[in-house]
């Protein structure tokens, strides 16, 4: 049985688990990421916690299994804020290129065993978008995530996967099953942003998103399309002052408008036509929300769970690992 230990470095959290078998043997977790490495101005942090994680998975490893050959590490662990910056592969990128642009490293302070990093992607032309900057793109951890649920049968070729967290990413697969291009806003943090630092503060819930409200979701979706963001984003406030609303009610039409943004810029330059698959990953309420908008819009959307998510990234990672060999 093959065992490996896969690592995932986000922005802000951390996870590692040990793998054997086609199994997640053991996991840790811990909230440490490439914005420590910003916020500190050394990489510290970020060394000591995966020391940790790797050193506790290793602990947790059964009798009857065999030792790990390497860590298989994607995501902001290969930024400048990461562990060692590896290049972005250009897209398109399949299998084959990330396999080659993997870089294997020691990084003896963190653990004896061999580092394989894998590469982020960088788009340089975006449908739609006239040459510059408008028409780039990064991305670092999501083409592993890609790499597994197209393994696993949850996307097929053609189909495209919507990322929901901190950034918002659509990313496409071509008909070779390589990550064609991505798109990426900043909506994530500026629905958080909205949600502490405005005079909507007081209109909106506070704690983790609720399941969304269908009606409500596509009211806000539709008022931005009408009349821009910023607009829509008052008629949270709007709604507040007429009473005629709940907090999770107000929620909804604000996660609707942010989408409804998105979705709109998606749509008019080509880049999500009717009929296109989706596979929606991230923030499980969110990811809701979009599903909704999305099946609205005539692509058809799945939500994958939590669960799912993790076994394809760990998928992706295997995948690669033989790539490389």
């Amino acid at each position: 049985m093959t065992t490996l230990v896969c690592v995932d470095v986000g922005t802000t959290n951390t996870r590692v688990w040990l793998v054997g078998g086609g199994r997640i043997l053991a996991r840790r977790a811990a909230p440490v990421g490439a914005r420590d490495t910003a916020r500190d101005g050394h990489d510290r942090a970020l060394r000591e916690g995966l020391r940790h994680l790797i050193a506790g998975v290793l602990g947790d490893r059964p009798a009857d299994v065999g030792a790990p050959r390497c860590i298989a590490a994607a995501g902001m662990i290969t930024s400048p804020q990461g562990l060692v910056e590896v290049p972005h592969v250009v897209a398109p990128a399949g299998l084959e290129q990330l396999g080659a642009g993997a870089q294997e490293r020691v990084v003896s302070d963190v653990s004896d065993l061999p580092f394989l990093f894998v590469p982020g992607v960088r788009t340089v032309a975006l449908p739609g978008a006239p040459s510059g900057i408008g028409a780039s793109d990064v991305m670092r951890g999501e083409e592993t995530l890609c790499l597994g649920l197209l393994r696993q049968g949850r996307i097929a070729a053609g189909g495209a996967v919507l990322n929901v967290g901190s950034h918002w990413k659509l990313i496409r697969i071509d008909e070779q099953g390589r990550v064609a291009w991505s798109v990426t806003s900043l909506a994530g943090e500026m629905v958080q942003a909205v949600r502490g630092e405005t005079i909507l503060a007081s209109a909106l819930p506070a704690g983790p998103l609720a399941d969304p409200d269908g009606p409500r979701l596509l009211e806000g979706l539709r008022e931005a399309r009408r009349s821009g963001l910023a607009r829509a984003l008052f008629c949270v406030r709007l709604l507040h002052l007429s009473g005629t609303t709940t907090p999770e009610e107000r929620m909804s039409f604000l996660l609707g408008a942010f989408i409804g943004a998105d979705l709109e810029r998606l749509q008019t330059t080509g880049s999500l036509p009717a009929g296109t698959p989706v596979a929606v990953t991230g923030g499980e309420k969110a990811g809701g929300a979009w599903t909704i908008a999305l099946d609205q819009a005539g692509c058809p959307a799945q939500n994958i769970s939590a669960a799912d998510v993790e076994s394809a990234f760990v998928g992706g990672l295997q995948a690669i690992v033989e790539a490389h060999r």
